[in-house]
């Protein structure tokens, strides 16, 4: 496909001016070297995850783990609390995986292949791609939700997502500035996120409208088009906050094969079609006023929050001392329960 020249330049034009600034990424035109392992690390926490709430776990983490080096070497336990919150947890696991692989069998050096990045634990084609244009300068085009969404527009692509996937891939990758394909990418994403937005876009302001042909038919908002979304399954299920008076709260770490892998999580039960409150451990359990509700990808969860005194603890159950317990090492769900519970006690 013919490359329009037009629109890599008056959108790198319009990026050098209105770049997003953001705590790993470097401005337009920069002297300075890219961090692959700012790179790498963002891209995985923006997976799923908006910019805003990634921006303050990401400069937690590089305080904790400023290099590749340091992160390899950190306690899992560890780096499971800090992501809590994030969602989408294997991304944590991934996350330590690829960085003990890139040191014991790179060196600590991210490979400059796509081929071999696409490798490594957690590391699709996107982040493949975003890796190898932003750090290394290679000429992959990135596809994300914003980059769907210009190129449908632009071309006017009626075909709908996820159909027109590969269609709109062609698109970006034809379009890819040669020299700056990091800045490119970096930009088409800006684009989408500030101008070309799912709704209201803001058609005027756009550097690339004069021949944009969904701007020229006067039906962007439209675009892309999209297949209709199935309805999420409801499950249910139960939490047991327990409490010793000297020893602690009662937790478990979730296998990490599962939902929330290796998760801090309170003892509960299967989350299935049919409701259940039978506690996995014996003690005068006193359900708690309210509901937790939750979404995850592929279904909607309804919990019911049960609070008791606890004598002792069973395996795989295990005590945190109350001083040393913090609500924000558990996922997003857990401290929706701890919440539910800390409002029943007054």
């Amino acid at each position: 496909m013919k490359k329009d020249m037009g629109f890599s330049k008056g959108l790198l034009t319009w990026y050098d001016k209105n770049a997003r600034v953001m705590p790993w990424r470097l401005p337009p035109n920069s002297q300075q070297e890219p961090n692959p392992y700012f790179i790498w690390l963002s891209e995985i926490m923006l997976q799923q995850t908006t910019v805003a709430t990634v921006s303050s776990y990401f400069n937690k983490f590089i305080i904790k783990w400023p290099n590749i080096i340091d992160l390899s070497n950190a306690d899992d336990n560890d780096v499971m609390a800090s992501w809590a919150g994030l969602g989408y947890y294997a991304r944590a696991r991934n996350l330590l995986k690829c960085a003990r692989i890139i040191v014991t069998q790179y060196n600590g050096f991210f490979p400059k292949s796509y081929e071999e990045l696409i490798k490594l634990p957690g590391i699709g084609p996107y982040t493949a791609s975003a890796i190898s244009s932003i750090a290394f300068s290679k000429p992959y085009a990135v596809l994300d939700g914003n980059v769907e969404r210009v190129m449908s527009r632009y071309y006017f692509v009626l075909n709908p997502l996820p159909a027109s996937k590969g269609e709109l891939k062609i698109l970006a990758q034809s379009n890819l500035h040669t020299h700056r394909p990091g800045d490119h990418n970096q930009a088409i994403m800006d684009l989408g996120a500030t101008i070309c937005t799912p709704t209201k876009p803001n058609c005027i302001g756009c550097p690339v409208n004069s021949a944009c042909k969904a701007y020229i038919i006067g039906n962007a908002e439209l675009l892309p088009k999209k297949l209709p979304k199935k309805n999420k399954p409801l499950k249910f299920g139960s939490l047991f906050i327990g409490v010793h008076p000297t020893n602690g709260f009662l937790v478990e770490r979730r296998k990490e094969s599962g939902l929330l892998g290796g998760m801090l999580s309170w003892p509960s039960t299967d989350w299935s079609s049919r409701q259940s409150s039978d506690p996995p451990l014996p003690a005068d359990w006193v359900p708690i006023i309210g509901l937790v509700q939750h979404t995850f990808t592929h279904f909607n969860l309804e919990l019911n929050i049960f609070k008791a005194t606890i004598k002792n603890s069973v395996d795989p159950y295990f005590f945190i001392p109350t001083e040393c317990f913090n609500s924000n090492d558990m996922p997003t769900v857990m401290r929706k329960a701890f919440d539910l519970y800390l409002n029943s006690k007054h």
